[in-house]
C-alpha cells in the first residue's frame, strides 16, 4: 500500500488546475500562451490575479496532501520524499494533459510547508522579497529554489531531506531554463504584464 502512495501522489500531481481554469473560463489551452506553462504567474497573464491565487493554492495544496497521505500511510521518510518527487513530476508533466504542465514552484511549496514550516516561512519570503525588487516572478522562484537546501539543513531537518531540497531546488531551476534565457535577452515579462492572446506555435 505505501507503494501506491507514490503513484496516487503523481496522478493528484497531474490535475493541472490551471489547464481546467483557462479552458473553463476562457476556451483556450494556457499552454499556447505566455510562458507556456501551467502555472499561477502565467495563468495571472492571461485570467488576471483572482483566478492565479486560486490556482496556486490548488496546486500548492496537491504537494501538502501527497506528503499528509505519504505520512498516514507510511511513516517512512523515503516514502513521503518519494511522494514529493511524484507529485512535482506529476505537476510538471501531467499524465491527463500531455505530459505539459508547470515549473512545480507553488507544488513544491506546499510539500516544503508540509515538512517544515519554518523552511517555508524563509522561502517565501527570499522569493517574495525578489519578486519585490526585481518585478520577476521567475528570478523570485529561482532564488528561493536555490536558497531551500540551505534553509533546510539551517533549521536541521534530516539529512534525506536536505537532499530532497536539491532535488527540488535542482529541478526548478532546470525548469525555469526558458525563463533565464528570456530574462537574459530582456525579454521576460514582469510581474503583471499581460500577454498576447494569440496562441504560440508549438
Amino acid at each position: 500500500m505505501q507503494y501506491l502512495v507514490i503513484l496516487i501522489s503523481y496522478l493528484i500531481g497531474s490535475i493541472s488546475f490551471g489547464f481546467l481554469f483557462c479552458k473553463i473560463l476562457k476556451g483556450i489551452d494556457i499552454r499556447d500562451y505566455g510562458s507556456g506553462a501551467t502555472g499561477a504567474t502565467n495563468i495571472s497573464r492571461i485570467l488576471g490575479i483572482g483566478p492565479a491565487i486560486i490556482v496556486f493554492i490548488l496546486d500548492a495544496l496537491k504537494g501538502m496532501a501527497s506528503i499528509y497521505l505519504a505520512r498516514f500511510v507510511s511513516g517512512n521518510s523515503l516514502i513521503v520524499i518519494m511522494a514529493g518527487v511524484a507529485v512535482i513530476a506529476g505537476h510538471n508533466w501531467p499524465v491527463f494533459f500531455g505530459f505539459r504542465g508547470g515549473r512545480g514552484i507553488a507544488t513544491s511549496l506546499g510539500i516544503i510547508f508540509a515538512i517544515s514550516s519554518k523552511a517555508f516561512l524563509g522561502l517565501f519570503i527570499i522569493g517574495m522579497s525578489t519578486v519585490f525588487l526585481t518585478k520577476y516572478v521567475s528570478l523570485g522562484s529561482i532564488c528561493g529554489a536555490l536558497s531551500l537546501p540551505f534553509l533546510l539543513w539551517y533549521f536541521r531537518l534530516d539529512v534525506p531531506y536536505i537532499i530532497f531540497g536539491t532535488l527540488i531546488s535542482v529541478i526548478a531551476v532546470i525548469r525555469h531554463i526558458p525563463n533565464l534565457k528570456r530574462l537574459k535577452e530582456g525579454k521576460e515579462s514582469k510581474l503583471g504584464e499581460k500577454v498576447s492572446l494569440i496562441p504560440k506555435k508549438r
